[in-house]
């Protein structure tokens, strides 16, 4: 049998903000409605309902001293020493994120130069061939970074290449709306190193789709819904929740499906699916939703590995942040063993979604 390059995960890394946010702490905020009508309800019942539908019950928020582009340089610093490589032999460096680094106090965007730069720098890489881009792909970026890294690696353009996932939401969330519950900070990073290989390993197969016609401004900047002198210039993070919710129990199965398609495999092969951390009930949707396709009733447990409830949505850094605990055995019950098929999913801003079938 001849040889084919794949692209393969040699390292791992993330990087937890060290502050906890529970569920109670916002018992004391005022939040409203889109229209700016103050939510007469009590804070413990809204409190209450986010966490049965999210299941969330705490997040991490970033100290005030860290912009995005140090945490994603922790979560680098990591995969590199995971990788066991050496920085200066990187052939790219691809940050993923959607707003760049926004300073404590302020939720203005930063982006000159860019992340991945910026990250570069801080490693001390001087490899003038190590070229460092951003991607906003909305929460799917980190694995658009992969899809994009796989074809460089498989071009023969590249051997390895340094991808990262990185955000601080909570610089740029609305305190009155209640749907900034569900947003955190954090980080996470992969090496993709190409490998010749007889029997197929690595990444599989990829598949990515944007419904921007219909669907484009379900995640949009907008002012706070309690508008004031002193924030109406402000823009910040907004949801259409039950629309993305439909959006996505729609086609995130449809999706994954079509790409395991493209790999030749079916859903009996897969050992776990890691997908964006985006909402407990509605991941919990996708996966059932996802089986019924292959006309099964049951999901198998453990399947589809969760850490929302403890983590929050991190946007770009919830499935490479996954990936890096349940590899270095930080969650419960959880492991990825040689020959595991795994597939990586994601949804977000754009709309867009993809989904990438890995054999370990």
């Amino acid at each position: 049998m001849s040889k084919e390059r794949y692209s393969v995960i040699t390292g791992t890394g993330s990087y937890l903000p060290e502050k906890r946010v529970a569920n109670e702490d916002f018992l004391g905020f005022e939040f409203y409605e889109s229209n700016g009508k103050k939510i007469e309800k009590d804070n413990a019942y809204i409190i209450d309902k986010f966490k049965e539908i999210t299941t969330i019950e705490e997040r991490r928020y970033v100290t005030d001293d860290l912009v995005t582009s140090d945490i994603a340089f922790f979560a680098a610093e990591s995969a590199i020493k995971n990788a066991g490589i050496d920085a200066e032999t990187l052939d790219y460096i691809i940050v993923a994120h959607n707003f760049g680094d926004v300073k404590a106090g302020t939720n203005r965007t930063d982006m000159v130069p860019a992340l991945a730069s910026r990250v570069k720098h801080k490693l001390k890489i001087k490899n003038p061939d190590c070229v460092a881009y951003d991607l906003p792909f909305g929460c799917p970026g980190w694995l658009q970074g992969m899809i994009q890294a796989d074809y460089f690696i498989k071009s023969g353009d590249a051997q390895k290449i340094l991808v990262i996932g990185a955000e601080t939401i909570s610089r740029v969330i609305d305190l009155h709306d209640r749907d900034s519950m569900i947003y955190a900070d954090g980080a996470g990073a992969t090496i993709l190193e190409g490998r010749e290989s007889e029997a197929p390993t690595g990444i599989l197969a990829h598949k990515t789709r944007s419904d921007t016609y219909r669907y484009a401004e379900m995640l949009t900047m907008g002012c706070s819904y309690n508008v004031t002198p002193e924030n109406e210039a402000d823009l910040y993070l907004k949801m259409n929740g039950r629309r993305l919710y439909q959006y996505a129990l729609e086609t995130v199965p449809l999706s994954i499906k079509a790409c395991l398609d493209k790999a030749g495999l079916g859903i009996e092969k897969v050992s776990k699916v890691l997908i964006h951390q985006a909402n407990g009930k509605m991941d919990d949707a996708i996966i059932q939703r996802l089986y019924k396709l292959y006309g099964q009733d049951e999901v198998p447990e453990g399947v589809m590995p969760m850490i929302i409830s403890w983590i929050g949505n991190s946007s770009v850094a919830t499935v490479p942040t996954l990936l890096d605990l349940i590899l270095k055995g930080s969650v419960e019950n959880q492991e990825i063993n040689p020959g595991d098929v795994v597939v990586f999913a994601s949804v977000g801003a754009g709309m867009n979604i993809n989904a990438a079938v890995y054999q370990y």
